[in-house]
């Protein structure tokens, strides 16, 4: 099953590497017999699926995550395989989704207004004349 990034984008099942293992976790005595442990192989850095720019900008902001240019999704929540490989694949959709997402548009630094300003200063001195209460007079 071929992993939906974006509707434009698509990762074929050429791409994608699967491996099993034996899960731990819930499954009862079958938990020692199957294989529904997930791991989902894709590698990033080798694909032609995203145009260069995004392809750079994913290989950028999953650097940290990469290992060998290959992002590596492990889903083991489920107790069955299929339910594990959906999970899988789900998350991977998701963390390219973001990678190639555009950035936010820059923060304009905007200054406080007046009121604010003043709320603020009454407020210190509000709290700095509790304070001032709460001190031991010495008596």
């Amino acid at each position: 099953m071929p992993v939906t990034v974006t509707a434009q984008y698509e990762i074929p099942d050429a791409e994608l590497r699967w491996r099993f293992s034996r899960s731990s976790g819930p499954g009862g005595q079958g938990v020692n017999t199957t294989d529904s442990r997930v791991e989902l192989v894709f590698d990033l850095a080798a694909t032609k699926v995203f145009p260069e720019s995004l392809h750079e900008r994913a290989l950028a902001r999953l650097e940290s995550r990469l290992v060998e240019g290959a992002v590596v999704i492990a889903a083991s929540e489920f107790r069955s395989q299929l339910r594990n490989r959906e999970a899988a694949a789900e998350r991977l959709g998701d963390l390219l989704r973001r990678a190639i997402a555009a950035p936010p548009p820059a923060r304009r630094a905007t200054k406080p207004s007046k009121g604010q300003q003043r709320r603020r200063l009454e407020d210190k001195r509000r709290r700095g004349q509790t304070k001032r209460l709460r001190r031991d007079t010495g008596d």
